[in-house]
């Protein structure tokens, strides 16, 4: 180990040692299989080995947060009004960001006295495609130029703030667009997840960044062969399932392609916008992250840093 290294290195046997003990986990086989996304392997033994130990670790970092807000209200003489504590998860298309914190949100919400954990993904924050398609800019869905930063900032800070409520736009897989009236309420959570492939990203045209707003982030990262080939697994998957369904964006141009075209075009997707978008805007936010979770190529995650700086 290096002792001069900006991060604490963990292989999965030292994480899986910091578990708390308990009896019994909390979460079932039934209850894992509704939060795994399509083509997601997580295994009980993923859940007790890594999560686990960092469901307790964000729970020790909230608790402390929570404790710094009293004090610091105290000092002031002020009232210490409740503010969420806020955890951006970030990482590659297909790299299993959601099922993360899906299953974060899951655990976080039966640690002790039930905290209320919300999650939002970024999704909803892209650009609808009435938009895109008068910027030009459809085929560049995902990159920073999509999304409506001022608003997620905006709401980033509504929240963080502890507004009672505040609203934000929900995204459609199947429709593969913003949709248009349709809004999730967030009324003030003790834990807020932000998942999104743009949650650690600059951009200079705003004066704050989404990252402001994270009191903790984790970027999910893998090998990006292994990526490549879940993305092309996962298409394949979808070919056979969501875009048969007449109501999906994608029904027409991928329903009836046969194996090898779906491959060839899952490839080419990969390449032409996927892969673009990795290497210039999302891998090079890795080290801005708190926790780096590295999984291998059966998606179980090997390696464990955390950033000491």
């Amino acid at each position: 180990m290096n002792l001069y290294s900006p991060y604490i290195e963990f292989n999965r046997k030292e994480w899986a040692e910091l578990k708390e003990h308990q009896t019994t986990l909390p979460l079932t086989e039934a209850e894992l299989e509704q939060l795994k996304g399509l083509n997601e392997e997580v295994s009980i033994q993923e859940v007790e080995d890594i999560y686990l130990p960092l469901t307790h670790f964000i729970n020790l970092y909230a608790r402390v947060s929570r404790e710094l807000n009293q004090l610091t209200a105290s000092f002031m003489k002020k009232e210490a009004l409740p503010t969420p504590y806020i955890i951006g998860i970030g990482g590659s298309v297909a790299v299993g960001k959601s099922t993360a914190a899906r299953l974060l949100q899951a655990l976080l919400a039966r640690g002790k006295n039930s905290p209320k954990v919300d999650l939002v993904t970024t999704d909803g924050f892209l650009y609808p495609n009435a938009v895109l398609q008068e910027k030009g800019i459809m085929n560049r869905k995902g990159f920073p130029e999509s999304y409506d930063i001022k608003s997620l900032i905006q709401f980033m800070g509504d929240v963080k703030s502890g507004k009672p409520e505040v609203k934000a736009p929900v995204y459609s897989h199947l429709a593969y667009d913003v949709i248009q009236g349709e809004e999730k309420q967030i009324c003030q959570p003790d834990i807020l997840i932000i998942e999104g492939i743009n949650v650690l990203q600059i951009k200079k045209e705003t004066p704050l960044l989404v990252s402001d707003f994270f009191d903790f982030s984790i970027y999910i990262d893998a090998e990006e062969e292994h990526i490549r080939h879940w993305y092309v697994e996962r298409f394949k998957l979808l070919r056979n399932t969501a875009f048969q369904n007449t109501d999906s964006f994608f029904h027409q141009r991928f329903a009836n392609i046969d194996e090898e075209e779906t491959v060839r075009t899952a490839n080419q997707i990969w390449q032409d916008i996927n892969a673009k978008n990795l290497h210039e805007n999302i891998l090079p936010t890795k080290g801005r992250a708190r926790l780096i979770l590295k999984k291998e190529a059966d998606h179980s995650i090997g390696q464990i840093q955390l950033r000491k700086l």
